[in-house]
């Protein structure tokens, strides 16, 4: 998978996560906790500590290398996590979809990162990963993430009952899609 690192905007930068960035993860997720708890499940405490943070990633690495799934790290100028950037249940074959989830650091939020940075994964996922759909999906009242879809080019396509378990109930979701390209599948 690439090791780019892509300048997005105002010092930020995207690039892949690595396991060394679990304490950083950690800081910044505990810190916008709170402001993410309506859009999250509900999480362990041990979740928000370097070393939750280090299980996790070691799974989503796991994941990265057998071709399942890519993660990539919003990192400021001293290269510390302040988002994130996933592909989930990337399948191949006939279907060429992954599942997208993001997030931004509360103290970030609003400022349009979360539009440049999914702009760029949909480029790397259709020139990289040769993806034809990249699914995602909010719960209702995430009004904010659903303009960023929008805005990268994302249809609103359907509304999904009780389709996760969100801050400790099944939430409906508004479901989105992108079409990437109509070429056949490469690869």
């Amino acid at each position: 998978m690439t090791n780019d690192t892509h300048p997005l905007a105002d010092g930020v930068h995207m690039r892949p996560a690595a396991l060394d960035d679990a304490e950083s993860f950690a800081e910044t997720l505990t810190r916008s906790r709170a402001y993410m708890r309506r859009w999250e499940p509900v999480r362990p405490d041990s979740f928000y500590t370097p070393e939750g943070q280090a299980q996790r990633l070691t799974g989503l690495l796991a994941d990265r290398d057998a071709g399942r799934a890519m993660s990539w790290v919003l990192a400021d100028e001293d290269d510390r996590v302040i988002g994130s950037m996933t592909l989930a249940s990337i399948e191949r074959g006939p279907f060429r979809n992954a599942r997208l989830g993001y997030w931004i650091d509360v103290d970030r939020a609003g400022r349009g990162l979360a539009t440049t940075a999914v702009t760029r994964v949909c480029e790397l996922a259709r020139d990289e990963l040769g993806l034809h759909r990249i699914a995602a999906g909010t719960v209702l009242d995430n009004v904010a993430s659903q303009r960023v879809l929008a805005k990268c080019g994302f249809e609103l396509y359907g509304t999904a009952p009780r389709y996760l378990h969100i801050n400790g109930a099944w939430q409906d979701h508004r479901m989105f899609q992108r079409i990437l390209h109509d070429g056949p599948p490469q690869g």
